[in-house]
C-alpha cells in the first residue's frame, strides 16, 4: 500500500519535499560527526538530505525502497542510491551515522524492532543515528500510506529491546512543509562504544 503510494506519486512527493530546510536538524545530527564521516540515508525518498550530507564532505550511501524514488534520487544527489528495503540492510558495522528522516514511520510497529536492530548493526560503536517518527502512538492509514505514530513512551519501550543504543537527545519540531501543521518526534540515538 505505502510502496504503491510512492511509486505513483513519486514526482508530487520530490516536489514537495526536496527544497523543504532542514537545516536545524542537520546541525543536530552532523554535531557528533567527524569530518568525512560515512553516513547511510536510509529510506532517502527524494534525495534532499543525502545530497545535502554530500555537500558537507561526508560520504554518503542511500537507499529507497521505491524504485520511481530511487530513479529521482539519484538523478538529484548523481549518488547511486540503492534500491532496497529494511529488511535488505545486512551491513555490519560500516556507518558513522544512519539518518533515518521519516522513513521507519511507515515500518509496521510489529516489525519495527527487527528492523531497528538491522540498522543498529550497521552503525559503528560510537556512532549516531537519527529517526523521526509524526509524534502520536499507534497505527494508521491516511491517503494510501501507513504510519507508526512513536511519543516518547513509545520510543524509550522500543529502544530498551536494541542492545547497545540509547538516546542522547529528544525533541518535537512542529513540520518543515508550508500548510503543514503536523508534529514529529526527533530522536538523536548513539551506539554504545563499549560493544567493540
Amino acid at each position: 500500500m505505502t510502496l504503491k503510494y510512492y511509486q505513483d506519486n513519486a514526482q508530487t512527493f520530490f516536489d514537495g519535499t526536496v527544497n523543504v530546510d532542514m537545516s536545524s536538524l542537520y546541525e543536530t545530527f552532523t554535531r557528533h560527526l567527524a569530518p568525512g564521516a560515512r553516513v547511510l540515508d536510509a529510506g532517502c525518498g527524494s534525495g534532499r538530505d543525502a545530497k545535502a550530507f554530500l555537500a558537507m564532505g561526508y560520504q554518503v550511501e542511500a537507499f529507497d525502497a521505491s524504485s520511481a524514488m530511487v530513479e529521482l534520487a539519484r538523478e538529484h544527489t548523481g549518488l547511486p542510491v540503492q534500491l532496497m528495503t529494511f529488511a535488505d540492510v545486512d551491513w555490519k558495522e560500516e556507518f558513522h551515522g544512519i539518518w533515518c528522516c521519516a522513513s521507519l514511520l511507515h515500518v509496521p510497529a510489529v516489525e519495527l524492532t527487527g528492523v531497528m536492530r538491522r540498522l543498529a548493526d550497521a552503525l559503528k560503536p560510537g556512532g549516531v543515528w537519527y529517526v523521526s517518527f509524526k509524534y502520536g502512538d499507534g497505527e494508521r492509514e491516511l491517503d494510501g500510506r501507513r504510519f507508526t505514530d512513536m511519543d516518547e513512551l513509545g520510543l524509550s519501550i522500543l529502544v530498551q529491546d536494541i542492545v547497545g543504543i540509547e538516546v542522547v537527545k529528544l525533541w518535537i519540531t512542529q513540520d518543515k512543509r508550508p500548510q503543514r501543521n503536523e508534529v514529529w518526534l526527533n530522536v538523536i540515538l548513539s551506539k554504545n562504544l563499549a560493544l567493540r
